[in-house]
């Protein structure tokens, strides 16, 4: 009998944890492909509202820290996963880091080194707090609002590091912003490879890949409203941000996401 009963226990333990749905989209190839259109708009965007609209970082920040405190609140409130309020928030991550990594950089003149080294150990800091307190950093576990709370702060400080580094390689390192989206293509397709052929801990390859989508998404944007002078294409700011939120709601309609198994499930259910 108590053999029985410790089966059953375990049985339904186990289809609580695998019947558990999280509240971010399944991580396929489209749930990349968007993640790399919203830092890419969260870059063009963010200029637009600070530089074309004149606004400055200080309020810019402010405006997007706003939206997406706003927009988090909305995501934890929710009892499941719903693709245009996810992506949303993302996109007002991106905005917010935009602004934020642009304030401390320039505004506060630390230097995209500067800034880059002390986003990383914020970063860094929050995902060991994350894993102090559960054991985890799988976003396969992202449904409860204590594991919410450390996603959304890891994908702000993220998104935030991402800008900084895009920066700092693009005019410090003298790669320029076509050299800047060739490294970071780059460094994602070794990643890519060592998900393919390795065994390395898909956790881990999934936050490196967050993590370098963002100077990808940062570097293209700047490639795109940039003078010539500078290097871009000097294409209009707003426009851009209409194209490419055009092109985001386009793959959200066409390719719907749905909330399933991530890279590193199994690692955070063992």
């Amino acid at each position: 009998m108590t053999g029985t009963a410790d089966r059953a226990v375990t049985g339904a333990t186990s289809g609580a944890v695998t019947g558990a749905m999280t509240k971010v989209p399944e991580v396929t190839l489209i749930f990349w492909i968007i993640k790399i259109a919203a830092t890419t708009l969260g870059e063009t965007g963010g200029d637009t509202v600070t530089m074309t609209l004149n606004w400055g970082y200080l309020l810019g920040t402010a405006l997007f820290l706003s939206l997406l405190i706003v927009f988090v609140v909305l995501q934890i409130a929710a009892k499941k996963f719903h693709p245009f309020l996810y992506w949303a928030t993302i996109v007002a991550s991106t905005t917010a880091g935009t602004t934020m990594a642009d304030f401390f950089d320039r505004s506060l003149s630390i230097g995209y080194a500067g800034g880059s080294s002390v986003l990383f150990i914020c970063l860094m800091a929050t995902l060991a707090a994350w894993y102090w307190s559960l054991g985890s950093i799988s976003v396969s576990t992202v449904n409860t609002p204590k594991v919410e709370a450390f996603y959304w702060v890891a994908i702000t400080f993220s998104q935030t590091l991402g800008t900084a580094l895009g920066d700092w390689t693009a005019d410090d390192t003298g790669l320029g912003y076509d050299g800047g989206v060739l490294l970071f293509a780059a460094a994602l397709a070794v990643l890519a490879g060592l998900y393919f052929f390795t065994n390395m801990s898909r956790v881990f390859l999934f936050w490196g890949a967050f993590i370098l989508t963002r100077p990808l998404g940062a570097t293209v944007g700047d490639f795109l409203d940039k003078p010539v002078s500078e290097g871009g294409l000097a294409f209009s700011r707003p426009i851009a941000s209409a194209i490419i939120a055009v092109f985001i709601i386009a793959c959200i309609l066409i390719l719907p996401q749905r909330a399933g198994r991530h890279p590193g499930q199994a690692e955070a259910v063992q």
